[in-house]
């Protein structure tokens, strides 16, 4: 038994209210090293002598990674604070119990000695994530290149490659007249990246946060466009990029012109004067990665915190709209997250709140700043499974059950998972230009849980290089979309939301053959029971003990076989 491999908290990370007098428990330990994982607690205050509320739980394993086990047991008991250890098993008979950061090869009858779960405390930190957004299917739009209301000629509007500068003329309206193609597909959620007055086609650098860039359109387009959405049942976010601004946003405008004697010195990290913002040299304050053109706010003074909050709540307020993306999260303190969280939820308590960060992040994700993070640790996994062929099937089963394993289970359902994005190549372009891998691609994303997010174009096989190149204007032209993608998007999408087993059912099991390529999952709900497989190799195998059974992808019964980077969802009658 390795000792140096378990690991838990007795924290919220670890031990946390799902809802009221029900909580969860977790803990890790080495991968195959136990035979059985069980729960023990009972009543801090209540002596066994006087009332026995001792109770063992067998703990379940709900996922692995590649070097860890991960079992959690759910927990009703209504007392002022539990007590608990845990009863660890290996396969060679071996006991030991761990209580309190110690181990034992004695049962822990002290209470002192074991660890602690103060019920109301648990209850009153308790992660309260929008149930609306659980699960559901999110699209990302680049407003200046995916569709516009004026005419713009089509050797411009096609430009490949394209650069930064290239004006294509995308505008609020022209989102809004596409709304029926969004909801032809499924969408049910739309991401926005950045509208307010900038210089820039991208946006990311804010002249105005509260002026709605002029190109774009006005604040009434902005609430004719979320008006239109809800009415199709979409929910709209916004960008909120309050690590930034242009040089031309007012405070630092002031600070270039009245430099030491600026009254916004404050809002900016300035280490001298004059200002350094020659191309090629390193600015002599703070911005975004070394870049002038994008002076890093100081959000540790009250002033910027008051105006980047009042910035998220106006727009709120005025146009409905449903949450916000953080752009460059992670390099913004939890002091302001905290605070922007209370007061985003104190002005609408469903808001999305999801950050922009590139790695695994759990301190963001403890109840009290962000709901959700953009799971880029996903699509690098899909990238290195399908595009780069680094890694095996297994592997790629260790890398989602590591996220599992560690983040809360109310977040497992909203992680924002992607494969491609502005900031990056697209998937078509990263696998070689192959159709069949970016389907592939678009299954593991529509057919398991989160919110999968679609980029723009992505459902006609856009290519697109690295950024900028991968911000095209959208393929309207029917002659430069690829159909048959396009229909297996909408398939996914349909058959993700017409069985919920495949988002929100239990893992029943979870087998990976490397040498197959080969990725099988079977859940269930209650009410049905699904098998998806997911074949990444590059020839086709046989699989006759699922044949028969029906195919819901295809609508007919499954043959039982698949070819290269084929995916299938098939339905077990009965449970």
């Amino acid at each position: 038994m390795e000792l140096a491999a378990v690991y838990h908290k007795a924290d919220k990370s670890c031990c946390y209210a799902l809802e009221r007098n029900r909580f969860l428990f977790r803990i890790r330990v080495k991968k195959g090293d136990m035979a059985s994982v069980v729960l023990r607690s009972q009543d801090k205050y209540l002596p066994v002598s006087r009332q026995d509320t001792r109770v063992q739980t067998v703990m379940e394993k709900v996922c692995s990674d590649e070097y860890s086990d991960y079992y959690e047991a759910e927990l009703s008991f209504q007392v002022v604070c539990l007590r608990y250890f845990f009863e660890l098993t290996d396969f060679n008979g071996e006991r030991i119990f761990y209580a309190n950061y110690k181990f034992s090869t004695r049962i822990v009858t002290d209470t002192d000695q074991m660890f602690d779960c103060p019920q109301n405390l648990r209850e009153e930190e308790r992660f309260l994530i929008p149930e609306w957004a659980k699960n559901k299917v999110v699209y990302q739009i680049f407003p200046s290149r995916f569709a516009a209301s004026r005419e713009v000629p089509e050797e411009l509007w096609y430009k490949a490659p394209i650069g930064h500068r290239e004006d294509l003329k995308g505008d609020l309206r022209g989102i809004i007249d596409h709304l029926g193609h969004l909801e032809e597909l499924g969408v049910e959620v739309l991401y926005m990246t950045p509208i307010f007055r900038a210089n820039t086609s991208h946006k990311y650098d804010a002249v105005d946060y509260y002026q709605i860039d002029p190109s774009f359109g006005t604040k009434e387009d902005l609430k004719e466009l979320v008006t239109k959405a809800h009415t199709k049942g979409m929910r709209v976010l916004l960008d909120g990029v309050f690590n930034h601004t242009s040089p031309d946003f007012f405070a630092f405008a002031d600070v270039m012109k009245n430099q030491e004697k600026s009254e916004y010195l404050d809002w900016y990290y300035i280490e001298g004067f004059p200002l350094v913002r020659e191309w090629g040299r390193k600015p002599n304050f703070k911005c975004f990665s070394y870049f002038g053109g994008m002076p890093k706010l100081n959000l540790s003074n009250p002033e910027v915190q008051d105006y980047c909050i009042g910035v998220a709540r106006y727009w709120i307020r005025e146009c409905d709209i449903d949450g916000w993306r953080l752009d460059v999260g992670d390099e913004i303190s939890h002091v302001f997250w905290k605070r922007f969280r209370r007061e985003v939820k104190a002005q609408k308590p469903e808001a999305l709140i999801i950050g922009e960060v590139w790695h695994y992040a759990p301190d963001f994700l403890e109840g009290d700043e962000w709901d959700s993070v953009m799971n880029y640790p996903f699509k690098d996994a899909v990238k290195e499974l399908l595009a780069d062929g680094s890694i095996t099937v297994s592997q790629y089963a260790g890398r989602l059950g590591f996220i599992r394993g560690n983040v809360h289970t109310d977040v497992y359902p909203v992680l924002l998972n992607l494969i491609g994005s502005h900031d990056c190549p697209r998937f078509l372009h990263e696998c070689g230009g192959d159709a069949q891998r970016l389907k592939m691609a678009a299954a593991l994303q529509l057919l398991n849980p989160g919110m999968p997010m679609i980029y723009y174009g992505d459902e006609y096989a856009m290519e697109g290089g690295k950024d900028p190149d991968c911000r095209r204007g959208m393929v309207w032209e029917e002659g430069r979309q690829n159909g048959e993608v396009y229909d297996w998007y909408r398939r996914l999408i349909r058959v993700r939301k017409e069985h919920p087993s495949l988002t929100a059912g239990k893992i029943l099991s979870l087998r990976a053959e490397d040498e197959k390529g080969l990725l099988v999952i079977v859940k269930s709900d209650g009410n049905e029971k699904t098998v998806t497989l997911f074949h990444c190799g590059t020839e086709r195998i046989d699989l006759p003990e699922y044949a028969g059974l029906s195919e819901l992808l295809r609508e007919k019964k499954f043959e039982g076989r698949l070819g290269a980077m084929e995916a299938a969802v098939l339905i077990v009658d009965g449970e």
